[in-house]
């Protein structure tokens, strides 16, 4: 991928002042097995890797009837990109975009999401299947599929 602080051709950064406009809140911690940016891949896959969303511990309750839905949205904090690129050539093939017109993770506001399979809930730890972040991203929330309005009916009793 290169050095993140290295523009390519066409592509244009601005200056831009500290952020300090908003407070996110961390709520736990991304356990993947791609520790470089070179290895993650570009999107993720419900059949790729079981990787984790460890919750720290005074957000365990609130994974309370997490497991009654199959594909969660996660949303996570993409900690190591770049903030100030207005314009992108992700190919490196001399085409120009705008960021606001690309899924790239560099962006004013680096939030990364992901529809991901859910294996299983243990012990203040959400099992999926899916994510494409790097080890060790902070999390930001996790949320029902937004095509799932309700929880899975429960099994019909037998007779």
């Amino acid at each position: 991928m290169g050095d993140p602080e290295t523009l390519r051709p066409n592509e244009r950064a601005v200056d831009l002042s500290p952020p300090a406009d908003a407070t996110l809140r961390f709520i736990g911690t991304i356990r993947t097995p791609w520790r470089d940016r070179k290895d993650c891949p570009r999107q993720g896959q419900m059949a790729g890797p079981e990787c984790q969303l460890v919750l720290d511990p005074v957000w365990h309750d609130a994974l309370a009837g997490l497991e009654d839905y199959d594909t969660l949205e996660v949303l996570y904090w993409l900690d190591q990109s770049r903030r100030d690129l207005v314009q992108q050539s992700p190919k490196s093939d001399g085409r120009t975009f705008g960021t606001f017109a690309l899924r790239s993770p560099v962006r004013p506001n680096p939030i990364g999401t992901s529809m991901v399979q859910l294996v299983r809930v243990e012990n203040g730890t959400v099992i999926v299947r899916g994510l494409d972040c790097l080890d060790g991203t902070p999390l930001l929330d996790i949320k029902p599929d937004r095509c799932a309005f309700s929880p899975k009916a429960p099994p019909k009793a037998s007779r």
